[in-house]
């Protein structure tokens, strides 16, 4: 179904809101330093007192418990250009701005978790199988309330297609509830026949929400969205409204990408809703991307992160035991445990579940990203991975959707490749699928890239699999992966240096 000039119209007009808000932010720091900049010049006092801000700010966000690659650019912006620089970090460091957003989720999440029990059986199970792996889901039960849960099937889609059209399916069976919260929904050719099952099974009865990032979906959707499903029966929201003020908040995106149905079986992966992640369309090549069905038990922690965003726009104050409840499912072996990650506490689950990862595997690493932008502590542990004797393989794409992100990217090969990490583009197009896999045992498949806006900014979601079947699966399409991949370690492991653009990119990359 293609989109009529209307809506082609409706659609430009969004892009153009999001161009207004951007100019309107530009131009609010703009006014903003200019006026700062001229109270300092008025008394030689203010200019010193300032002088004397931006070093004792500099100095407690040395002191503080950020990331040491975030900590760097803040301090050197801030002491470089003290007016700029302070007003930037008093309107956008989370830490400060971000106090009652945060407790909203808390008071949400307060509902939500004791609902989200760990089976203690579950858990000694995995204790008796892996020690370490026992050790990484407590981790994600004490500080994400994530629980690892046992007899689930999980199936592995190798390409996004096959994934929505079992998605498909599974929307024409539900009876009670159907969850749907992604970054992005483009209202074209991929997303018409969702929205006819949908309005269906609304005219059902069945309680049908959808829920996109505004940001994530400017240019795919129409201004009356909303409306028009409403109008169908779809109750939709939006999260986090671009608005043309100075917010650190709009720089916290929703890249989560969930599907629930009745709470037995869920979706999740590294697609959108729109037409070029199923390849209908080709912007930057052939889109590679993967996803992953869930069918037990699990599910239930895919409801609550849906809830839990769902009810931060607006509280339905919503029998949480409707929707939240232990489905058992007796076919599969494995272990399973869906997690989310907020940038709004001091937990960087994202990369830490990474890291933990890394550090376990003994004989190889296998990881595809659609970007590589690392911290040090990343870094430092693929590095020892590979130099203690671990294949390391990381996919990235061959064909880029963001040049200045690629070559930003691309400047982190060359420590990699030194430390014995292999590089491989993937010359059909764009790499999207965000995977690890280690050892035959342990995987990882979400929405988490590797790069500070994924692993800090924005609100995400994954999960961590052990020796479930399907793992075998993802094995054997990253292999397929490679043959068409350009294994460019060689190209990077004798480039001479970074060019002092690549040098200023990375800086900054942090808080991008």
């Amino acid at each position: 179904m293609n989109m009529t000039n209307e809506e082609i119209g409706d659609v430009k007009n969004s892009v153009k809101r999001l161009f207004f808000v951007v100019v309107s932010v530009i131009l609010q720091v703009i006014w903003l330093a200019y006026l700062m900049t001229e109270v300092v010049d008025i008394s030689p006092y203010i200019s010193g007192s300032l002088q004397v801000i931006a070093v004792v700010i500099a100095l407690l966000i040395y002191a503080g418990r950020r990331n040491p690659d975030i900590k760097l650019p803040w301090i050197m912006l801030i002491l470089v250009f003290p007016v700029l620089g302070v007003l930037m970090f008093l309107l956008f460091d989370a830490s400060l701005t971000t106090h009652a957003v945060r407790k909203h989720i808390e008071a949400i999440d307060q509902q939500i978790d004791p609902h989200l029990k760990q089976n203690e059986e579950t858990l000694s199970a995995l204790k008796k199988e892996d020690p370490y792996m026992s050790n990484i889901a407590s981790y994600l039960y004490k500080y994400a309330n994530a629980p690892v849960y046992r007899y689930n099937d999980v199936t592995f889609y190798n390409n996004a297609s096959d994934a929505i059209e079992a998605q498909k399916e599974a929307l024409k069976q539900a009876k009670r509830f159907i969850f749907m919260e992604y970054h992005a929904i483009e209202d074209a050719q991929s997303f018409a026949p969702i929205k006819e099952i949908l309005a269906a099974k609304a005219k059902e009865g069945v309680d049908v929400r959808i829920f996109y990032d505004d940001v994530g979906s400017i240019g795919f959707i129409n201004t009356d969205f909303i409306e028009r499903m409403e109008e169908l029966g779809i109750r939709t929201r939006v999260f986090n409204k671009v608005v043309p003020f100075l917010s650190f908040f709009m720089n916290n995106r929703d890249h989560r990408k969930i599907t629930v149905v009745d709470g037995q079986i869920g979706f999740t992966g590294g697609y959108n809703l729109a037409n070029e992640y199923f390849n209908l369309t080709h912007p930057y090549g052939h889109w590679k991307d993967t996803g992953i069905r869930i069918e037990g038990s699990a599910v239930q922690s895919l409801t609550a992160l849906f809830l839990e965003m769902w009810n931060a726009i607006k509280d339905d104050h919503d029998n949480i035991t409707n929707f939240l409840y232990m489905t058992p499912h007796y076919k599969s072996d494995g272990f399973i445990q869906p997690y989310g990650d907020t940038p709004l506490d001091q937990e960087t689950t994202g990369e830490d579940v990474y890291l933990n990862i890394i550090k376990r595997a003994k004989h190889y690493i296998y990881i595809t990203t659609p970007y590589l932008i690392t911290t040090s502590d990343m870094t430092r542990e693929l590095s020892l991975a590979a130099k203690r004797g671990v294949d390391v393989k990381i996919i990235t794409p061959g064909i880029p959707d963001k040049k200045t992100i690629y070559r930003v990217t691309r400047s982190y090969y060359q420590n990699l490749v030194r430390a014995g990490v292999e590089i491989y583009e993937y010359t059909p197009g764009f790499m999207h699928a965000k995977e690890i896999i280690s050892d035959d045992e342990i995987a990882t498949c979400g929405t988490i890239n590797f790069d500070y806006r994924s692993l800090y900014h924005h609100f995400e979601n994954g999960a961590v699999l052990y020796k479930c079947s399907c793992i075998k699966d993802m094995i054997i399409d990253f292999n397929n992966t490679l043959t068409e991949c350009k294994n460019v370690t060689e190209k990077y492991l004798h480039r001479r240096g970074r060019s002092i653009i690549d040098i200023v990119l990375r800086l900054f990359a942090p808080l991008l």
